[in-house]
């Protein structure tokens, strides 16, 4: 038997997430009005409340569709060929070229004010993204380990440190307004693969 409404009812919900990103993400919270997000949207106020109850709810679901969003843009190879090295190279360059994105440091500074207002925001944002991300870099360190190229314990921690040294600085620099700066950035990277692989690479031809 044919299913009606259910098409609709999934569309409409992704026009209202769609219009409150752009509205949230451009305006601010405060700025925004839930009759501004209905009328971008093709729909009632009343349809708004019926499906999110509140405008904080609306902004939560707009954080998520905006991580998934971004998501696309950042993904951790399964396996690819070529040595320990220039593997976790390309994951620096790929996490580097995400993060310094104008996009992605609006949308964290947006966040980050959010969340003085709502700790939920914020929680929100890490489950959606960094906390996703995270786990999946994790997971691709846990498969050299068992692939023998790693002798590494705590995935999850050298995940956290390989991150933190591919940012350096540079992340902090950007989100108070400095340029970016592609040479320091690709010497951070560099520096980062070099200390992971003293620690953690088994092979000593991978150390060299």
């Amino acid at each position: 038997m044919k299913r009606t409404g259910r098409p609709t009812d999934e569309a409409k919900r992704a026009a209202i997430v769609a219009a409150a990103s752009r509205a949230f993400f451009e305006h601010g919270f405060a700025a925004t009005s839930i009759e501004q997000v209905a009328a971008d949207a093709g729909v009632s106020k009343v349809t708004i409340y019926n499906r999110f109850g509140d405008k904080r709810s609306l902004f939560t679901a707009a954080v998520e569709h905006e991580c998934e969003r971004m998501r696309g843009s950042f993904s951790v190879p399964a396996m690819p060929q070529g040595s320990l090295r220039d593997r976790l190279l390309a994951i620096g360059e790929a996490m580097s070229a995400f993060l310094s994105r104008p996009e992605m440091v609006r949308f964290e500074r947006r966040i980050a004010a959010e969340t003085e207002h709502d700790a939920s925001v914020g929680a929100a944002f890490l489950a959606a993204g960094p906390h996703r991300m995270k786990r999946a870099f994790s997971a691709f360190i846990e498969a050299m380990d068992e692939a023998g190229e790693l002798s590494v314990s705590d995935p999850d921690l050298a995940a956290e440190q390989f991150a933190a040294m591919c940012k350096g600085m540079g992340d902090l620099d950007r989100r108070f307004g400095a340029p970016s700066d592609p040479v320091r950035d690709r010497q951070r990277i560099e520096g980062a693969v070099e200390v992971f692989c003293r620690a953690y690479a088994v092979d000593e031809c991978d150390r060299n």
